[in-house]
């Protein structure tokens, strides 16, 4: 009896511990299909998070190549007709279908680089004012303004510029301008002709104004990278803000700087509303920086709709490609100056 009754409890235990071990198996089996299903889900999540980021930057490369393919294919008339001396010549002439584009990248390159030699050290030194020397009280609203120059359309600047700074240039500054500078052997030509209040000169004053805030955004925030402790070792070795701001802060920024210098020349070379207002919009090439001009962008807004003709066209679109090949080049030129600075300094 004693006997059946183990062999009983025996094959019971058995039987629990078969049950046991059984459950177990099941759970899990069913643990690792689920694994397995969710380990799936996150595969095909995967690959079509990978498949859209490379869509993406393939339709960049498509869309840059798509621009430039109907560049070329538009231009090709006009390049065709003039060959390369359709890059200096300066004659534009709709009703004899004489066309150049040498006072519009003439135009261009002048107003881009008066607003850059204005822009970039003026926004440089409101940036290390900002960062160094403003007071609390006035940093945030000093920011604000910045920010809000860099927020207004093109067209306002266009309009106020045309109505209100070029009678101003007109007035008190063109005149003072040349009556300072007549006898003096340079600047007697650059700054000389009738006062007209537009032309080109004050177009690049247009442009370092819309210009100045992207410079000194990105200058005060390169500024506020450079640690502390460096600034706070030069002053106290005996050097002066000045010589802080030449041999610490400028060196640790260097990068930082001419990156916001492209971007700002990147702006100037493509601005049209604003200029076309107050460039005065005439294919002339003229050594004072106080005569009418156009540059490319000005030159496509003004005359693409009047374009009649496929040379006309042609050459308006020429213009558009010899734009985005200046633009080309400027940031090729940037990328290398950035490459030759890290190499330098790793």
């Amino acid at each position: 009896m004693g006997g059946e009754g183990t062999g009983r409890g025996m094959n019971s235990g058995e039987r629990d511990v078969s049950e046991a071990v059984l459950k177990d198996s099941t759970l899990t089996a069913s643990d690792a299909a689920s694994r397995s299903s969710v380990l799936r889900r996150l595969r095909v999540t995967d690959k079509v998070f990978h498949g859209l980021t490379r869509t993406a930057a393939l339709l960049v490369l498509a869309l840059l190549s798509g621009v430039i393919l109907s560049l070329v294919y538009g231009a090709a008339p006009a390049l065709g007709t003039f060959g390369f001396g359709f890059l200096f010549d300066e004659s534009w002439n709709p009703v004899t279908e004489r066309f150049g584009a040498l006072a519009p990248i003439y135009g261009t390159l002048i107003t881009s680089a008066i607003a850059m030699l204005i822009a970039v050290p003026v926004g440089l030194m409101i940036a290390f004012f900002l960062t160094e020397l403003c007071p609390p009280v006035l940093r945030r609203p000093i920011g604000i303004a910045i920010e809000l120059l860099a927020g207004i359309p093109s067209i306002i600047y266009g309009i106020w510029g045309l109505f209100v700074f070029a009678p101003f240039m007109q007035q008190y500054v063109q005149p003072l301008f040349i009556d300072s500078f007549a006898n003096v052997p340079v600047l007697s030509i650059l700054f000389a002709g009738p006062p007209y209040g537009i032309g080109m000169f004050t177009a690049g004053l247009i442009l370092a104004i819309m210009v100045l805030p992207f410079v000194t955004s990105i200058s005060r925030d390169v500024f506020d990278a450079v640690p502390p402790v460096l600034k706070e070792a030069a002053y106290g070795v005996g050097c002066t803000t000045w010589e802080v701001f030449r041999h610490v802060v400028l060196p640790f920024t260097r990068v930082g700087v001419i990156g916001g210098f492209m971007l700002g020349l990147g702006r100037a070379l493509g601005e049209t509303m604003a200029v076309t207002f107050v460039i005065g919009n005439a294919h002339h090439v003229s050594a004072s920086l106080f005569a009418p001009g156009t540059t490319i962008s000005a030159s496509i807004a003004n005359e693409f709709t009047e374009a009649v003709g496929d040379l006309y066209t042609s050459s308006l679109i020429a213009l558009g490609l010899i734009l985005f090949f200046i633009t080309f080049v400027v940031l090729a030129i940037a990328r290398y100056m950035l490459m030759r600075l890290q190499m330098r300094a790793g």
